[in-house]
């Protein structure tokens, strides 16, 4: 059996002139023939190149591995019970779905409130991220969950100012952080802003919480698409040239007169501008934490990728000795679609072997008696179900999960619905439910009634599919902690999920369902 797709894929835009018989190991086709004008990524590569290398239309989609790793949240099923009640009085009338408390707490002083253990982890520079932040940022906040903001947006602000190399203003930013801390209610919910090298070197993280209120920071190790720093692409000469004067590598170089010269001649139509990698130590990163406390930050989280198990150990160790609040831990996989495709498909620890190791690390430290920061699993997450796996696999220190392509995908959708609204052509699948934006989404009465019609208007159609989707995970997660008697976060236990293979359960140390309530089985039936 074969886990990858090569050669192949919506993607990258290129498909099989023979789709029905393929070479599993290669990828190509059974007979690759003389006078096909190369469709494959093989073909494209011929004669396109390294811009084969990124998923395709570069910047306005979300993209995720499509390899079939041999284990994910799937090979878990859920165990439901009919005795008692955990958190609440054992009685019928009282231990409703509804009463289900699923606020979740973060930080060591758990003063990061939740109405949902939900993280929308880092949307940063990229096209996609910065056209849909709007819907992304006021429906977080009226969600009231974590929304990260992501690498290289000042330096990718035009209208950034720059002093001595450090960021003094910029707008792109200071949108950012406004939308949400405008929106958010009752404290609910938490804007977090992260930096990469370049952030670092230009002080971001500094001008946030000096001049936008922030308070909340997050040191960067990498995400789960990829282990090398991000990219975008520019289409702009004059622009290429600013970036790489910011300090960014740009290629090809757009200072080189060569290269501008093909450039204006179309010979290629883009930059690539890229991240450096960062290194790790355990003095330096002391060092970050302590000056970010000392430049007012109340929270410090560390998001760390889908890297060997050794980087993963010292993310936790370190994350433990520094006294870091919060460790975002992000499987294979993932991304919000940036990531050179091949490395999204290859690269990395997928989700499930990733968290099992985080959480067995946690072990360690908590039997010692070490500070264990706060888990939050990413990674494929879409759903309430693999919503409380994933808390189930890592408890009890899993408090929140992180979620970026399907709140992008509701962000979006509603967006184009709006769009559609706004110009009086609704397709028929949408137009059954109504004409308008309170016929259409279900959330508009309670929205409305909760902001005042005049401000509920002022919401972004984006937020509104946000929330409505916040608002599905809500009752979801609910019903599935009613069916297992869990009536609040910290109660959801390692044993309320099976593993459904042994292999998974190897993994994992989940028992294996033909496996669990041995013991009391035993006492049951009185054998």
């Amino acid at each position: 059996m074969s886990y990858s797709r090569l050669n192949s894929s919506a993607a990258t835009l290129s498909k099989n002139r023979t789709e029905g018989s393929i070479t599993t190991l290669s990828g190509m086709c059974a007979t690759c023939i003389d006078g096909c004008i190369g469709m494959c990524e093989i073909g494209k590569s011929a004669y396109r190149g390294h811009e084969v290398i990124y998923p395709q239309p570069f910047g306005l989609i979300s993209t995720a591995s499509e390899k079939d790793y041999p284990l994910d949240y799937s090979h878990f099923s859920i165990m439901g019970t009919t005795v008692g009640a955990v958190g609440i009085e054992p009685d019928s009338n009282k231990a409703i779905f509804s009463s289900v408390n699923i606020e979740a707490k973060l930080g060591r002083d758990k003063g990061i409130k939740l109405r949902l253990p939900v993280v929308i982890p880092a949307m940063g520079s990229t096209h996609v991220a910065a056209v849909n932040w709007e819907g992304l940022a006021v429906g977080a906040a009226l969600s009231g969950i974590v929304i990260t903001i992501g690498e290289n947006v000042c330096g990718m602000d035009p209208a950034s100012e720059i002093r001595d190399g450090k960021i003094v203003k910029s707008p792109e930013l200071a949108r950012r952080v406004k939308l949400f801390q405008e929106w958010q209610i009752d404290g609910y919910g938490e804007i977090v802003l992260q930096a990469n090298v370049e952030d670092t070197g230009l002080g971001v993280q500094e001008y946030a919480l000096r001049e936008l209120g922030v308070r909340s920071v997050e040191i960067k190790w990498g995400q789960g698409a990829k282990d090398i720093g991000g990219e975008v692409k520019i289409n702009d000469l004059e622009r290429a040239v600013a970036l790489k004067q910011r300090g960014y590598i740009v290629l090809p170089d757009p200072e080189n007169p060569v290269v501008a010269e093909e450039f204006r001649r179309g010979a290629f139509k883009e930059f690539e501008r890229h991240s450096r990698v960062g290194m790790v130590d355990p003095d330096s990163f002391a060092r970050r934490v302590e000056s970010l406390r000392e430049a007012g930050a109340k929270y410090i989280f560390l998001k760390t990728g889908a890297y060997r198990p050794a980087d993963l150990a010292r993310a936790v160790k370190y994350c433990s000795a520094n006294d870091v609040d919060v460790l975002t831990v992000d499987g294979a996989g993932g991304g919000t679609g940036m990531s050179p495709w091949r490395m999204m498909n290859e690269w990395g620890i997928p989700p499930v072997e990733l968290h099992s190791l985080a959480y067995r690390f946690c072990e360690k430290l908590a039997a010692k008696g070490e500070h264990v920061p706060d888990l939050v699993f990413s990674g494929g997450f879409t759903m309430e179900d693999q919503l409380f796996k994933g808390l189930a696999l890592g408890a009890p220190f899993t408090k929140c999960i992180g979620m970026a392509r399907a709140p992008l995908a509701a962000a979006m959708v509603a967006k184009t619905i709006g769009v559609h609204i706004d110009r009086r052509v609704l397709p028929v699948y949408i137009e059954r439910f109504g004409k308008d934006r309170e016929q259409i989404f279900v959330t508009a009465p309670e929205l409305k009634h909760m902001l005042g019609g005049e401000r509920f208007q002022r919401v972004p159609t984006g937020a509104l599919g946000v929330f409505t989707f916040c608002d599905r995970l809500s009752q979801g997660l609910r019903q599935i902690m009613c069916g297992n008697r869990k009536f609040g976060l910290e109660y959801i236990a390692r044993d309320d999920i099976a593993a459904l293979t042994s292999h998974a359960a190897g993994v994992s140390g989940i028992s294996y369902v033909m496996d669990m309530d041995c013991e009391e089985i035993e006492m049951i039936l009185g054998t």
